[in-house]
């Protein structure tokens, strides 16, 4: 039996080998990785400048020097930063022959002219050096980790030396996914230091949209009533003008989720074939259509909130008395009107009823959710039920406006009442889907997304669709 692992005999008769895995580094990554590879079945060595002084690692390993515990394993991980690799160098004669598992990365880009698995592969000639491990945190190593954290990211010059990393990575419950040589190792340590790349887009979508919406409420209210009959409603800046920017907002970035898709459908119907590929800018977009709609949904949420305060508002108890105490000495009566009734009743149903879908939208979106759906219950809710929610939210908007943009008294400063604004691209990503389903282009739209291509049309790999001849710039 080979000294880097112990037979063991399972319940079925079965004989297996333990691997012993050796870590170089006794920090918070490689306590951690070491209890998850005594709980997988491997045996586990460290290798430690001080043996005697590491107590808080698993009681189910051993710790040694780092010649000594270099000896006891073919499979090294290397635990430590970039700046305290220089002992590596007086083992090189131990480490020869060994899988090298690089797992560090840098406080910040750029911050040597090569990755630490290349500077690494340099130190240790003699070794073979796998870059992986370094996108998994001592947390997720801990709790299991969940969906992108479960991911395992691999790059090395040799395919064998990949294979047994890819297999401790499996036999943890992670999901190991090759990315390469070890050239990719700087694109790998660059990752962990993004920070949220995909939200940027949408937040800065976010950020101006309100900072637009919020002025321009700020100008056709509290300036205007400042500057044209001297009056100071700035309080309502808390309130009223918030909740008029959050609705629209929401509703804005809502139907921009649903335009990408809408604006991909017409350049297929116009490129007549799904083998092209969309502009990096509507690519980009729809990479991000998930976060939009995040975001949308939570100024939607704010929305609720600061609308269900409304009753309790100084500024709104404080008119109500006033009217009612009109009323009285004018000994005049309040009518019931029919047609409002139905107004609001029918905008506050809208509005409910979108919002409920809304969640349902951003409930389904989560990974623990949508990993339980299949690819046409996903794409009902997101798609069909989006549309819906869409639709009932544009409607909610109309009965807010009514018939108020017939009215002059509300163009102040020739500028059109905030909710005007919000219609504008719901109602175009409308129609564009309204003409997408009408049954004519809609079969065409199929057949080109079931790979039909137009005659004459050139296709991703450079050919006439017509002739099959290569094209000739």
């Amino acid at each position: 039996m080979n000294s880097d692992s112990v037979a063991m005999i399972d319940l079925s008769g079965k004989m297996h080998k333990l691997e012993t895995v050796c870590i170089f580094g006794t920090g918070d990554f490689g306590r951690s990785l070491g209890l998850r590879l005594l709980q997988s079945g491997y045996n586990v060595v460290y290798g430690s400048r001080a043996p005697k002084n590491s107590l808080l690692l698993p009681k189910e390993s051993k710790v040694m020097t780092h010649a000594a515990a270099a000896c006891d394993a073919h499979v090294v991980f290397v635990a430590v930063q970039r700046e305290h690799y220089g002992f590596l160098s007086s083992l090189a004669s131990d480490l020869k022959g060994k899988v090298l598992v690089d797992v560090s990365n840098n406080l910040k880009r750029g911050l040597y002219p090569e990755s630490n698995a290349e500077y690494l592969n340099k130190l240790v000639p003699g070794a073979t050096v796998v870059k992986a491990f370094n996108t998994i945190s001592a947390w997720a190593l801990q709790s299991g980790g969940l969906d992108a954290n479960r991911q395992v990211l691999i790059c090395g010059d040799r395919a064998d030396a990949k294979q047994q990393v890819m297999d401790i990575a499996q036999s943890l419950g992670f999901t190991a996914q090759d990315k390469g040589s070890l050239r990719a190792a700087a694109e790998l340590e660059d990752l962990p230091l993004q920070l949220f790349p995909l939200w940027r887009l949408p937040l800065n979508i976010a950020i101006c949209l309100t900072a637009f919406i919020f002025f321009y409420a700020l100008t056709r209210n509290v300036i205007y009533e400042r500057v044209t009959n001297g009056k100071d409603i700035a309080f309502r800046i808390m309130i009223s003008l918030a909740n008029k920017a959050f609705p629209i907002v929401s509703l804005v970035m809502l139907a921009l989720c649903y335009l990408p898709g809408a604006l991909a459908g017409f350049l297929q119907l116009y490129n007549g074939t799904k083998y092209r590929r969309f502009p990096d800018w509507l690519d980009r977009w729809m990479l991000c259509r998930k976060q939009l709609g995040l975001l949308a949904l939570a100024f939607g949420f704010l929305h609720v909130l600061y609308t269900l305060v409304i009753p309790i508002r100084y500024y709104v108890r404080y008119r109500i008395n006033v009217y009612t105490i009109s009323l009285v000495k004018d000994n005049k009566t309040y009518e019931f009107d029919n047609t409002a009734a139905w107004r609001y009743d029918s905008y506050y149903s809208m509005g409910i009823l979108g919002f409920g879908l809304f969640v349902l939208l951003g409930i389904t979106s989560l990974p623990s959710v949508s990993n339980s759906l299949n690819w046409r219950e996903f794409r009902f809710v997101q798609s069909k039920l989006g549309y819906i929610t869409l639709l009932l939210c544009t409607a909610h908007t109309f009965l807010y406006g009514w018939d108020r943009f017939l009215k002059p008294t509300s163009y102040r400063w020739w500028m059109p009442p905030e909710y005007m604004l919000s219609l504008v691209v719901p109602c175009v990503v409308l129609i564009l889907k309204l003409i997408l389903i009408t049954p004519c282009v809609d079969r065409n739209v199929t057949r080109i997304r079931q790979g039909w291509e137009r005659q004459g049309k050139t296709s991703a790999n450079g050919r006439d669709t017509k002739t099959n001849h290569p094209l000739i710039a």
